[in-house]
């Protein structure tokens, strides 16, 4: 007896077999759109993709929705990729829409897209494999066609920036179906003229126009190019797979040409700059160096024997004549001193006494203090101002002498 389960358990159980197989997860559907609904708020678009035939509900979730390049309308024919599971709370199973391309370009971008995944796992789109570019090209490599406005676009910008450089063009169709095998050779020819980097590239179209550009061996001859490659094809919303592949890519050829050289204006001018900042530096470091140079040798003389001598040589002249001046100071005060006391001397010196009327009288050499030590007929000597007297004595007499009767 079989097992009773519950819608939902088999609505479940569907589900999971759908999502399990291979084919159903990436899948490409082509028909016509139909019952398109968007969903403003939520951003989702809804929509039924039939055929003459049959017809299958889609959602386009609104990160993928928001990818689209292109409005969908009613009654446009499509290709689809998503993946087929089950709404389990309808049970009816729909397509999970992931991109949508115009039915025409639907084949050629299945192409696109399988191959540069292939590609993505060959390693060929790695970004440790990018190469940087040469600061200073001697020799620009370009590819492109000899007719079109890219190049006489990249030649004024080459020759207005860097004009130092040698530009070798290597000719090609860019457009149609000789085109890729047109670069391949274009390349190939590059490759015997050791460039420094090669540009690759046209001006804007439309996706066939620039489709060239994604074939797998003009990709992969990119990517093996001995030398760093540029990529410039069409303008900057375009991508092809050897953007992927280049060394650099670049959005337009004009900006490819920019990034390919530096600016020559702009190095003489920061040469002029830098020049005249070392300069500036250069003054003030000989500056510097100047007056340390001169205190060192102010240190140096300030050091030196002969500088010591001399010091030493000033210093004594200077205690010289301090000296001379104190011993000059010294003798004019004794002198001074010296007057003074001779000054004192001869105002005590008994010939001063003497020229003023007085004597001094001698006994027997010895000065006579007192009339009690003569006696009369005694004889003495007086001592004047200007000579002698010999005297003799009649009487003496002890009473005080009156010195006015004297005088």
């Amino acid at each position: 007896m079989n097992e009773t389960i519950t819608v939902s358990q088999l609505n479940r159980y569907v589900k999971s077999r759908l999502d399990e197989d291979r084919i159903l997860k990436d899948l490409f559907l082509t028909g016509e759109i139909s019952n398109l609904s968007n969903h403003y708020r939520s951003g989702h678009i809804y929509f039924v993709l039939k055929d003459a035939n049959a017809a299958v509900r889609a959602v386009l979730f609104r990160s993928y929705a928001q990818q689209l390049r292109f409005p969908l309308q009613n009654g446009m024919h499509a290709v689809v990729r998503g993946s087929i599971s089950l709404y389990e709370r309808d049970g009816s199973y729909q397509l999970y829409a992931r991109e949508v391309f115009p039915e025409g370009k639907g084949l050629q971008w299945l192409q696109f897209e399988r191959l540069k995944e292939q590609l993505e796992k060959e390693g060929l789109f790695d970004p440790a494999l990018k190469r940087p570019l040469v600061p200073f090209p001697k020799r620009i490599g370009i590819v492109t066609s000899p007719t079109g406005a890219a190049l006489q676009d990249m030649l004024r910008i080459l020759r207005g920036r860097w004009p130092l450089c040698t530009v070798i063009l290597s000719p090609a169709t860019v457009q149609g179906a000789e085109a890729p095998r047109s670069l391949l050779q274009a390349l190939e020819r590059l490759k015997q003229q050791r460039c420094d980097v090669v540009i690759v590239g046209r001006g804007g179209g439309s996706s066939e126009d620039l489709w060239a550009f994604n074939d797998e061996l003009l990709t992969r001859a990119v990517r093996a190019f001995p030398c760093p490659v540029i990529s410039a094809v069409g303008h900057e919303t375009d991508f092809t797979l050897c953007d992927f592949a280049a060394d650099l890519r670049a959005p337009t050829p004009t900006a490819a040409a920019v990034a390919s050289v530096p600016d020559l204006g702009e190095i003489l001018g920061t040469m002029h700059r830098t020049g005249e900042l070392m300069r500036a530096r250069l003054e003030t470091r000989l500056s510097e160096l100047e007056q340390r140079t001169l205190r060192a040798r102010r240190q140096v003389q300030a050091l030196s024997p002969a500088q010591r001598l001399e010091q030493a040589g000033r210093r004594i002249l200077s205690l010289q004549e301090q000296l001379e001046r104190r011993i000059r100071w010294q003798l004019q005060r004794k002198e001074q001193a010296l007057q003074a006391l001779g000054s004192l001397i001869d105002s005590l010196s008994p010939m001063k006494t003497l020229a003023r009327g007085y004597s001094v009288l001698l006994q027997e050499g010895h000065a006579v203090r007192s009339a009690a030590d003569v006696s009369p007929g005694e004889s003495l000597r007086a001592v004047l101002y200007d000579g002698e007297l010999l005297l003799k004595v009649e009487k003496s007499n002890l009473n005080k002498p009156d010195m006015k009767a004297a005088e």
